[in-house]
């Protein structure tokens, strides 16, 4: 017999809700510095970590970083959180 109850002694249901967000913006991003999955990992951690981004796509050999953030992309933010991950947001592609 199965039980409703969470490890953490909340209930639930077993279901996950999913919010499709419509208004949707992918924006490719030209960055410098780039050479490996260590890379793509800290540059997905860093950029993925700000408000409103849904996910973070890394081509290292392209150089370049595509971005989907629920609305219009916060460019300043994404360029300091590409730049506190080590490497150098260039331009918009």
């Amino acid at each position: 017999m199965s039980s409703c109850c969470t490890p953490d002694g909340s209930c639930g249901t077993g279901t996950t809700t999913v919010t499709a967000v419509a208004d949707s913006t992918a924006t490719a991003y030209r960055v410098s510095g780039m050479s490996c999955g260590h890379c793509r990992t800290a540059i997905t951690a860093s950029v993925g970590a700000l408000e409103g981004v849904l996910s973070v796509d890394v081509d290292v050999d392209g150089g370049l970083v595509t971005v989907t953030t629920a609305g219009a992309p916060d460019d300043a933010a994404i360029g300091a959180a590409i730049d506190d991950a080590g490497y150098e947001l260039t331009g918009r592609a």
